[in-house]
């Protein structure tokens, strides 16, 4: 694996962890791997999904949804609820 797949999972933004989650998703489905190194990059695969579902819930938590009064006037905004 090159050196930045090595990288803290807790430290990749969305972008890098799914990018890295789709190259291990790949090998995997080759079948080239020998099986230690298949079963080290599952777990890392696991550890990388965890985090964009993480990250994920935040920017959820994040959006705000727009309020109209009866006129269809933008009154302001309010949390989206996430629940």
């Amino acid at each position: 694996m090159a050196e930045d797949t090595q990288l803290d999972v807790k430290k990749l933004s969305f972008e890098r962890a799914l990018e890295e989650l789709e190259t291990i998703v790949k090998r995997l489905e080759e079948g080239k791997v020998p099986l230690e190194e298949s079963v080290a990059i599952y777990e890392r695969g696991e550890s990388l999904k965890r985090r964009c579902e993480e990250l994920l819930r935040q920017a959820e938590a994040r959006v705000e949804k727009i309020t109209t009064d009866a006129n269809g006037q933008v009154t302001g905004t309010e949390p989206l609820d996430v629940q």
